[in-house]
């Protein structure tokens, strides 16, 4: 399999201290979250890469445990958020079957909201919908995307 990030220069792509990542698409309004270890993977296909050099990376910068049935995972999930594309790809096991070789390591784990879903849930909830305030430094995933409701 041949795994490559989408080239979209609207992403603005934000690190946070945990791992995770907040990812930005402007013209679409849709902010992804993506766990510590959907966000190794996707620093693994910063280039043209391959499923077999994805694990490795994951395992370098991750952690030792990454399993390619793991990272076959998070592949998937960037996939279908189209973030990544691939080729030769199929999905090969199933969720449990991941779950259960795992161990230490996290399901990797990629949300997607549109900025009107944001605040319609905002609003649902009783939050207050306001214009964002200047940003500051991120503090983790959740309070980055308290902060967009």
């Amino acid at each position: 399999m041949q795994v490559e990030r989408v080239n979209s220069n609207s992403f603005t792509v934000n690190q946070l201290p945990d791992g995770s990542r907040i990812i930005v698409d402007s013209p679409s309004e849709t902010v992804f979250a993506l766990n510590a270890t959907a966000g190794a993977a996707w620093d693994a296909c910063s280039g043209r890469t391959t499923l077999s050099e994805v694990t490795e990376k994951m395992q370098r910068s991750f952690d030792p445990q990454v399993t390619e049935e793991l990272a076959h995972a998070a592949i998937d999930q960037l996939r279908e958020k189209k973030l990544v594309t691939t080729s030769g790809f199929s999905s090969r096991t199933t969720r449990r079957e991941m779950i259960a070789g795992l161990g230490a390591v996290a399901v990797p784990l990629v949300v997607a909201l549109t900025v009107g879903e944001q605040r319609a849930h905002a609003l649902t909830t009783g939050s207050k919908v306001t214009t964002p305030p200047k940003p500051t430094p991120p503090c983790n995933l959740v309070c980055e995307i308290e902060k967009l409701l």
